[in-house]
């Protein structure tokens, strides 16, 4: 009991401490003194009568969601005396395995840059700044040669670093157990089983009505759409992002997502915050980065090449252009177990006070990074806000997806969470698999670590990301990769190749996310 009353206690003085700084904190001092004026603020009862106002003017309910956002993202409460690397990750290997992992990135850019003779950073000549105002709106006509760059690394390398990944604490000698000797990821992590999952998602059950099964032709839609319309615009009046969280796990009518997104998120569209977005784009314009062009390079290789993502081209050259020039994300590796890359000054190698981080936001793109931001283009249409939902949607979920960390929506834990539902729930497929030397994992990590982007259709993949705002956890994702391999169980028992696994497997856009996930949960075997 006391144990939890500090834990509490920590936990209420870190979001004091965080609010204390925002713009919230400022507006609400602001609405405190104004309210002194009014006739109903009495002096003997000052505390109780601004707390009334702040109810009855909708204050409070401003309060209540950046408090439940901040609950959102806080890591689950530590020793009071554990050191702030075990906030970021608890795991000693696993802090070891991510700064080699980092090291290796690190290398990977420098040697480009040597090669090149490219510096990390420069100065725009003023020509240049104006130009690039100029098509600040139509980057995408723009044809930089890029083809001495490369991507610092894809999904597979870092795949080949978690396959390496080993517990030297944990004795491999003996009592070994049965998915210790199939699964590429040979880390002891606990992961859930299916009646676990069953109780995690119990909104998804078969007798719950579901956006994305119960919205089809089939189904009359005054049954269940028609009423789940009126609900979400009910929360929406509400402004309650506990409200909209919950009521998303059922997924979000088409009209009200960008809404309900925005409220679950607590993004709110200040003028500080257009303002802000302003001062990032003014240094792009100033200066010129060399992940710029990897930027450049991401998105000419992936969504340009997208049916569904090419005419939102200019969207993702401003919003990840602004995204690396953002000190703001910094503040999320105090739970991220990874550590924002630093480069000196020219001329001061070594030298601590002159250390920068590199980029900015210290977040190294990587092959398929651009596939974060597609899907947002078709929510919102308003740089400065998609930028705000993106951001946030980083710093909560993405970044857990190209880190290694033993946290359960980490890469590493849906990995194995993957494997080990294949392995228990369709050992037959797993076996043959692995025999023919088709490693499911092998294939179903792109998938992924991109959160499915770019491989699902668009409407399947914003109800899939419905569901892990709706759960706040990543987790779905590998679930829902199992059970793309137990639909296509048939087809893959036929196989007797690598490639001819991913042959069937290599189309995933006439998927229903939905049915899929409540079949493999709710009516198999267990």
């Amino acid at each position: 009991m006391l144990q939890e009353e500090s834990d509490l206690s920590l936990i209420i003085a870190h979001i004091v401490q965080k609010l204390k700084g925002s713009s919230l904190y400022a507006q609400l001092e602001r609405q405190a003194w104004t309210s002194l004026q009014r006739p109903e603020i009495k002096l003997e009862s000052l505390k109780e009568d601004i707390k009334k106002f702040f109810k009855i003017s909708g204050w409070e309910k401003k309060l209540q969601n950046a408090v439940y956002s901040e609950l959102s993202v806080f890591p689950l409460p530590s020793h009071p005396a554990a050191p702030p690397e075990h906030l970021k990750e608890p795991l000693v290997y696993m802090r070891k395995a991510q700064g080699s992992w980092e090291k290796r990135i690190l290398k990977s850019l420098n040697s480009m840059c040597t090669e090149l003779s490219i510096p990390l950073a420069r100065k725009r000549p003023v020509g240049e700044q104006k130009e690039l105002l100029n098509k600040w709106n139509e980057m995408g006509t723009d044809e930089p040669d890029l083809s001495l760059f490369r991507p610092v690394y894809a999904p597979k390398d870092f795949l080949e670093v978690l396959i390496n990944l080993r517990n030297p604490n944990y004795e491999n000698g003996d009592s070994l157990s049965f998915r210790t000797h199939l699964g590429l990821i040979q880390v002891p992590l606990k992961v859930k089983d299916i009646p676990e999952l069953k109780e995690s998602f119990v909104e998804l059950s078969l007798n719950t009505g579901q956006l994305g099964i119960d919205d089809s032709t089939q189904v009359p839609p005054e049954l269940f759409e028609n009423e789940h319309v009126r609900i979400g615009q009910k929360v929406l009046e509400e402004q309650d992002s506990a409200a909209a969280q919950q009521y998303i796990r059922q997924g979000s009518p088409t009209a009200l997502r960008a809404e309900l997104w925005t409220l679950i998120l607590n993004i709110s569209s200040q003028p500080e915050d257009i303002l802000y977005y302003e001062q990032l784009k003014t240094n792009v314009i100033q200066h010129d980065l060399l992940v710029d062009s990897l930027i450049y390079k991401d998105v000419k290789l992936t969504a340009s090449n997208d049916d569904y993502y090419f005419v939102f081209e200019d969207y993702l050259y401003q919003v990840l252009l602004c995204f690396s020039r953002d000190t703001s994300v910094l503040s999320h590796f105090a739970y991220n177990s990874a550590s924002p890359p630093k480069s000196y000054i020219r001329g001061k190698l070594g030298l601590e006070e002159y250390a920068v981080f590199y980029p900015p936001n210290g977040v190294i793109p990587f092959h398929g990074f651009s596939m974060y931001v597609a899907p947002l283009c078709f929510l919102y249409h308003e740089p400065s806000k998609l930028y705000q939902i993106f951001r946030e949607m980083y710093v909560r979920f993405f970044f857990r997806l190209h880190s290694i960390s033993s946290h359960p929506s980490g890469i590493v834990s849906l990995c194995l969470l993957f494997e080990t539902l294949l392995q228990t729930y369709l050992p037959q497929l797993f076996y043959h698999l692995r025999e023919i030397g088709a490693q499911p994992l092998r294939i179903s990590f792109k998938w992924m670590v991109r959160a499915f982007s770019g491989y699902l259709a668009t409407d399947q993949l914003l109800l899939l990301w419905d569901r892990i705002l709706g759960y706040n956890s990543l987790e779905i994702l590998a679930v829902l990769a199992a059970a793309v391999f137990a639909f296509r169980a048939v087809n893959l028992m036929e196989v007797t190749s690598l490639a001819a696994a991913e042959a069937v497997l290599a189309d995933l856009s006439t998927l229903k996310v939905m049915p899929l996930l409540q079949i493999f949960l709710f009516a198999t075997v267990t």
